[in-house]
This record gives structure tokens, sequence and C-alpha cells, in this order.
């Protein structure tokens, strides 16, 4: 090639069946042109149209870095009808220069993922075949040196599609165009509903705060006075709940949670004293009822004790973590594997300063009442980091992350403030981690021969039936997993608009999914109210720290961890949404129990206790 070489975007048709375009937009050095070739002028100059198929050859046969899938919706100009076509896009990147290779392989999701959204922006949307296409070769002609190349497939799905009519139904956000229709979505946040802040009463959303507050019991008055709904309204769910023997009446007027094993909960003043034989050495901290429910299910011998306290008027702060009940407890003790073990429930878990402090002094008395407890769970759900690109390090609802040190020690980062400045992202971070990472490196013993191609049946799996079968009878929640159609995933593409993407599919090389089987993910856990309500702060901070998974900020729980000196924790997260585990209410049960299946795989690969 001689120094009159220059570099052009070049399209080339690479193939086309009835149903589906196949073309090729890849950056080339062109010394001359000739009569095959349609050369752009003007605005455009510097793009070139191949007339011709392209020849396969040994490049062709190269895999692709990375790919994303999306739908949109085709509107037949003189029938009016609607198809659905599938649309891929799959890169391949220019050689970095003097960089880490996973630092790279960041960089280039984050390109593929920005280039991505530029191109479907709402905004500005192609509205034909050719704007498409002609979008793509400017994108990556000016904005996105750093692709190489980009493959295009184009192919009409067969299924029959409903489009939404106007008026769109809550959550959905319609975008009108000529003959093409991206599937988009206005995202809704939990907080909001179609009457705005104004929260709905439901017997669910009235079941969903005693479970919350649970083990500290509630009022009639106080969830009516505290959400502004009606009192004689709240009662009739309260009576339809007790007949469903979900909830149960208690002294002064107050409710809690009826559990279906009710004959082994004993209500106590104070705790029993405990022999020396029998002290758990082994916490596990919850913070849902559906979670508490899923690691009792992996407790043998159990016997659970709740302690009620009484103190002053009720809070006036609407999170129940510290009503005219107090701070009440509840610690269920048992067996796992040759283990003494014992679970406790937060009163609740939430962004005040109240619910941080019951949940930071929860966990402070836990460790007082139990004083030869070394290790320390902290099990539940959580929200995964998806990685649109890689199916490798892809996290999907159902799987569970472990909190281990990627890029430092820390397992756990809690991002107190984000700001953005002309120099990018700057998060203000605290770090946790243990002293000691033995439960990390049982997690990753687990992980590494699960991902053996002769690896047997994981032994999470077989806790996790094991779990559903002794679940079965529990009138609410439902722990068999949802339908796996429900996983969807979804892209920020700007303001609040979403785009459904499909999720990445194995490459050569990828680890295969077993069906049925959570996948176990070895990355720290982050949280923090700022980045989690962001999509794009969030997908940012992830990047940076290494996190998988993001929860509702136990901050408080680890530095009470910590300052009660116990060496070793490890924090399990289900992952039940794509946000922080509390936006899915469907997937939550399965999650927990998922979590509380891979606690135990890694209780029962721990030394057993010699002190008794």
């Amino acid at each position: 090639m001689t120094e009159s070489a220059t570099e052009q975007v070049v399209m080339t048709p690479k193939g086309k069946t009835g149903t589906s375009t196949t073309i090729m937009i890849e950056r080339k050095l062109i010394q001359k042109t000739n009569e095959k070739m349609h050369v752009a002028g003007g605005q455009h100059t510097g793009i070139i149209i191949n007339k011709e198929a392209a020849v396969e050859n040994g490049d062709a046969h190269t895999a692709a870095q990375l790919s994303l899938v999306f739908k949109v919706f085709l509107i037949n100009a003189q029938t009016k009808k609607h198809t659905q076509e599938s649309r891929t896009l799959r890169f391949w990147f220019r050689a970095p220069k003097n960089c880490q290779d996973n630092l790279c392989e960041e960089n280039q999701a984050g390109v593929a993922q920005d280039f991505f959204r530029e191109l479907v922006s709402p905004k500005e949307f192609p509205r034909d075949y050719v704007g498409f296409i002609k979008k793509i070769m400017k994108l990556m002609q000016h904005n996105y040196t750093e692709i190489s190349k980009l493959e295009v497939e184009l192919k009409i799905l067969e299924e029959p599609v409903d489009v939404p009519t106007r008026p769109p139904k809550p959550g959905y956000h319609r975008i009108d165009l000529n003959n093409q229709l991206p599937c988009l979505y206005r995202s809704v946040s939990a907080e909001e509903s179609i009457l705005g802040n104004i929260k709905i009463l439901t017997r669910e959303k009235v079941l969903e705060i005693i479970e919350s507050a649970y083990p500290n019991p509630v009022t009639i008055q106080d969830i009516a006075k505290e959400n502004s709904w009606d009192e004689e309204e709240v009662a009739h769910h309260f009576s339809d709940l007790q007949s469903r023997q979900l909830v149960k009446a208690m002294d002064h007027g107050a409710f809690t949670r009826q559990q279906s094993q009710d004959t082994q909960v004993t209500i106590v003043k104070q705790m029993p004293t405990i022999t020396s034989s029998k002290q758990p050495t082994i916490a596990i901290i919850t913070a849902q009822y559906c979670e508490k429910l899923a690691v009792d299910a992996m407790i043998e011998n159990k016997e659970t004790f709740v302690r009620y306290t009484t103190v002053g008027p009720s809070s006036p702060t609407g999170d129940y973590s510290k009503s005219r009940f107090g701070e009440s407890n509840v610690y269920t003790l048992g067996n796992i594997g040759a283990h003494r073990i014992v679970c406790t429930k937060l009163p609740t878990v939430g962004h005040t300063r109240e619910a941080m402090t019951a949940a930071g002094n929860t966990t402070t008395r836990l460790l007082g009442t139990f004083q030869k407890v070394d290790y320390v769970f902290l099990v539940g759900v959580g929200g995964g980091v998806p990685h649109y690109t890689d199916y490798n390090k892809h996290v999907r609802l159902g799987d569970v992350v472990v909190s281990c040190p990627t890029r430092n020690k820390s397992i756990y980062l809690y991002c107190e403030n984000a700001e953005v400045s002309d120099k990018g992202y700057q998060f203000e971070i605290k770090n946790y981690s243990p002293n000691n990472f033995c439960l990390q490196e049982i997690s990753t013993q687990l992980k590494v021969s699960a991902d053996q191609d002769s690896s047997p049946t994981p032994p999470w799996l077989t806790y996790l039936n094991k779990g559903l079968n002794i679940l079965s009878s529990q009138k609410e929640p439902d722990f068999n997993p949802p339908n796996a159609e429900t996983d969807k995933l979804y892209m920020s593409i700007g303001e609040r608009d979403l785009i459904e993407v499909a999720h990445p599919v194995p490459q050569d090389g990828s680890v295969k999914r077993l069906e049925g089987c959570p996948r176990i993910h070895l990355a720290p856990v982050a949280s923090g109210r700022q980045v989690v309500k962001d999509d794009r702060l969030r997908q940012q901070f992830a990047a940076q720290v290494g996190a998988l998974a993001f929860d509702c900020e136990f901050d408080a729980v680890i530095e009470s961890i910590l300052g009660n000196c116990k060496d070793s924790f490890v924090c399990i997260r289900g992952i039940s949404d794509y946000k922080d585990g509390t936006r899915r209410k469907e997937w939550q049960p399965y999650a927990a129990l998922a979590a509380s299946s891979v606690m135990k795989s890694i209780i029962c690969g721990m030394e057993a206790p010699t002190n008794v």
C-alpha cells in the first residue's frame, strides 16, 4: 500500500436471504477505486459503497469481539401491518497499544454501548434502512474511530407481534416513525405511579409493609397514617390477610407476619442461656422476609426466638424500623453441616438515617448476644450489573454474586457522592474488606469446580431443589423460578428512555449455563442511592470498581461487623433485578433461595469448628 492510500469507511454486502440481510462496514486503506465502488462526496466524503458482495476470506471467520441485538417494528406503508425485525450489531476493534487486557475489554464494551445509544437515540432514530446504515457509517467515520469493523444483520422475525396503540400503557414509551418503530420504553421509578407519588393501597402492599417491618409488629393506625390511606380500607386488608393465615394479631392492637411453622417460634423477653457447645459460630443477616425464609430452609434442627421491645409513641419516619414496639429481634438457631448457625432479619433497610441506624444496631445486638460468632454472611437479593456484550461476564436474574475482590482487597463499596465533570465521573467511595478471605477462597473453589466441563452437579443446585421442596407449603411468597421470558434486558439511551436488547449469546470458549442452575459470579458488591437511581452512573461506577451487583445500602451493617472485630464476612446476592434488588418482586423469593443455596455450599466447604 503506498503513502497515497487513505482510510475510508467501506460498506460491503455480505449475504442476503428471503428474510435476512447482512452487510459489513469496515475501515480500509484505499489507494484507488474502481467501477465496482460508489464513492460518496460532499458531506459524505470518506465513505465508499461496494456494489458487489464480499468474497469470504480468512478474516471473515474471525469471531466478533462484541455483539448487541435489539428489535424494531416495521410498518408497511401500504397495508399498515406490523412485523418485527431483529437487528444484530457485531463489533471488531482496533488493536490497543500499551493497555492491560482487562481494561481494554471494558473500554470496548463502553464504546459499543455508547455507539448503540447514539445510534438508537429516540430524537434521531433513522426512518428507513438507508438512513439506518448511513448513520452507522457516519458514526464510525467521525465519532467512534476505535471501531475497525462492524457487521450488521437484519432479520425478519416470523412470530406475530402486537404493537401497543395510543394511549400507551404506563411505563411504555412509543416513538412514531414512517416505517420503523424501535422497541423503546420509558422507565418508571419504584416511587412513581400514574397518580404521581401517591401509594396505591392494595393487599399486596399492606403485606409488603408488614413483612418489611418484621419482627417489629405494626398497627393499622400506623400504616394508614404513614401512607395517607383510609383506616377502614387498611383494616379490611388486614382482615383478609388474617383469614389467609398470613398475618396474626398481637397485644396492643398490633399485627405481625405469621409463619407457616409458627409452632417453632418462641416469644421471649430475653434470650435464654445457650450452652457453650450450642453457641453459634456463624451469623447470617437478612433484610427481607423472603430472604429469612430462604435461609431458614437451609438450616436443620432449627428453633426461632422473637424478642419484642416496647418503647414510646410510634415513629414518624414511615420506615417502621423503630415503631412503638422498638427494635424487636428474631433469632433462628440450628445447624448447617457441622456448624452452629444463628440467622436474623433486620427490621428494615432503606435510605433513611433511621433505617440505617436500626440496621447497625440490630447487627451490633446480634454479635453482642452471640459472642462466639467468627463468620458473618449477608445473604439476600440484589441488582445485577448486566454485560450487554459478553456472555461470560453477563449477570442474569437468578444468578448469584459472591462479594470477592477483583482489583484491590475491597469486597463491598459504598458510593457516598458522585459528580460529573470535564474529567469524567468522580466518585467518593467507602471501601470495605475482611481481614481474612477464607470465605472468598471457598467461593472461588466452588466456581472453578462448577465451570469445569466434567464437573458434577453443583452443590448449590441440590440445596436449591431441597429448599424448594421445603418451601412448597409456604402460602406466600412463591419461591419457584419465574418464567425465563420475564428476564428482560434494557439499556438506557438517554433521559428516561430505555431500549430492550437481547441477552448476549455464548461464543467459542464460553462456559455454558446449566439449565435451571444459578450461575456464580465473583466480584465486589456495591451500593449508594445516587448511583443506583441513575443508569449511566451505575454502569460507570460498576465498571470503575469491578462490581457485578448492587444492594440496598448495607454499609452500616458492615461497619458494625468490623466494629465488633469480626475478621471474616461475605455478601451473597441473588439477582432479582438490574437495579438494587428492590424493583422486581416476582424474582425476589427465587433469587433469595439461590443466594441461600450458595451460602450453604460455602458453609459446608468450611472446616468443622474445633471449639465444641
